[in-house]
């Protein structure tokens, strides 16, 4: 639910350069993080080994870096929707790194919630030389995000909490990157209420949710059940004014709820 929005927010705070919007977002989320450390004692879940802090930075930042680049360089809808075939690839690198199996209905939920973001994608995508490196982003922002997410079963040792110090650090790299390649630019009011937000939610609550999930439940379900957060992303981008409203999107929302029906009875 909370990914659901990030689509729109990001849309909200367009006016930002991508890799500033990473860096104040991310922040957001560090202070707030931190501060739950802080009141609970366990700042000691921020030391780390530098394995863990190499995955965990490189999904938060590297992921993040790429999605808001995608949606400032392509078409909010169409960007958006290629980023969100990482739901399919967290099913097949279940498979294929942490030694999974695959059964008929895991596959069949699979194929069913990718036909959804297929047909909502086909809808109304117009594909131009300008948009395809916003669409290149998107892609990559989908694999880094998917290898990130199996992964972290690979790292079942390391506290959620930890997860606030990757924000910090992924807060100071998109700085750094930002002050190097892009314009500073001051944010207006919705700019700066898009920020909040985002770093509250679904740059902020939402990683540590994600990491619960992964680390605890089954990545093959849980990718297949992801497949509603695009339709839902989609809606919402309409609802804002930023994509135009399709019928073909509650063709896509049975698809991708009958998909998730068929993977949850695995």
């Amino acid at each position: 639910m909370l990914w659901a929005f990030l689509g729109l927010l990001s849309r909200a705070a367009a006016a930002i350069p991508p890799l500033q919007l990473t860096a104040m977002s991310f922040a957001v989320a560090a202070v707030l993080g931190v501060a739950v450390l802080v009141a609970r004692g366990r700042l000691a879940d921020l030391r780390q080994r530098p394995l863990a802090w190499l995955h965990g930075v490189g999904g938060l930042f590297g992921f993040h870096a790429l999605y808001f680049t995608a949606l400032a360089w392509a078409p909010a809808a169409q960007a958006n929707l290629i980023n969100y075939s990482w739901p399919l690839l967290i099913v097949l690198l279940s498979a294929l790194l942490l030694g999974m199996r695959l059964t008929a209905r895991h596959m069949a939920g699979t194929v069913l919630g990718a036909a959804g973001c297929v047909l909502l994608l086909s809808g109304g995508a117009h594909v131009s030389g300008t948009a395809l490196p916003g669409y290149l982003a998107a892609a990559c922002s989908a694999i880094v995000w998917a290898t990130y997410s199996v992964l972290s079963r690979k790292f079942a040792d390391v506290p959620t909490g930890a997860v606030a110090g990757f924000c910090a650090a992924s807060a100071v790299l998109a700085a750094a990157s930002h002050f190097a390649v892009e314009r500073t630019v001051a944010p207006d009011a919705t700019g700066w209420l898009a920020v909040l937000t985002l770093g509250a939610g679904p740059v902020g609550g939402a990683f540590f949710l994600w990491d619960i999930g992964m680390k605890r439940g089954d990545p093959r379900l849980l990718g297949t059940l992801a497949y509603a957060t695009p339709v839902a992303s989609t809606l919402l981008l309409c609802a804002g004014g930023f994509a135009p409203f399709s019928g073909t999107l509650l063709a896509s929302a049975v698809l991708v709820a009958a998909g998730g029906l068929v993977a949850a009875r695995a």
